[in-house]
């Protein structure tokens, strides 16, 4: 049976990589904060733990991340917004996949040996280049990525990113609840079904924000959402 497409598919049409990185370009160039993200999970984890961006679209979260120390991998379906990431930043392992089906990627032990590959191959600088898996301290999810995903593939998707974590491991999970804060006519995914989908992948939740700069919460259209993989 086919998988069903992804919203953000439906959006974007797969060559959306230029787009995305002019807009983004202009955002930058008018004095717009472009490092939100990448600031709360230095905050988070010090310099030397590995991340995964998950959904890294152009790879803005993972080169900063990396910049800043990090030992970084990013995953992304849509091959135009690999395509930039690629060409900026040619050291970074970039591994183009379905987050729904990170299962076909094998466990984070091969995940990560796929990033080790990359170093050989001249492809990528995961860091840590001697070792071989041992899954991730970080996977973040920056820019709407859980309401994106294909419909029915939520729970899944959590579920896999949940599996790449070390024991006491972070996924960090930023996404719009109205149409105020989302590319879409109404929401998918209510932070009840999050916060589900995290408790049946073995998360406790940890913190959660109004923004990447880490205002509290107080019930708004935006939640930026820290879960910690349980130990054991």
């Amino acid at each position: 049976m086919r998988e069903p497409r992804s919203r953000w598919a439906d959006i974007a049409g797969g060559d959306a990589g230029e787009r995305y990185a002019e807009r983004f370009a202009r955002l930058a160039e008018s004095g717009a904060d472009m490092h939100g993200e990448a600031r709360l999970c230095a905050e988070l984890l010090p310099p030397g733990a590995r991340v995964l961006d998950a959904g890294c679209g152009t790879g803005r979260v993972a080169i900063r991340l990396a910049e800043l120390g990090y030992d970084c991998v990013g995953v992304d379906l849509d091959a135009s917004m690999l395509d930039v990431a690629r060409r900026a930043a040619p050291r970074l392992p970039w591994i183009l996949a379905d987050l729904s089906d990170l299962g076909g990627l094998g466990d984070s032990m091969e995940l990560a040996g796929r990033a080790d590959q990359a170093v050989r191959d001249g492809r990528g600088d995961a860091g840590r280049k001697g070792e071989k898996g041992g899954g991730f301290d970080m996977v973040v999810a920056a820019g709407n990525v859980i309401p994106l995903l294909a419909p029915g593939t939520e729970a899944r998707t959590v579920a896999g990113l949940a599996a790449l974590l070390r024991p006491g491991g972070l996924l960090v999970s930023g996404f719009g609840l109205d149409a105020a804060h989302l590319p879409l006519a109404s929401a998918t995914v209510t932070l009840a079904d999050y916060d589900d989908w995290c408790r049946t992948s073995g998360l406790s939740p940890l913190r959660r924000l109004a923004t990447w700069d880490g205002a509290p919460y107080d019930g708004g259209g935006y939640a930026v959402s820290v879960h910690t993989r349980t130990p054991g």
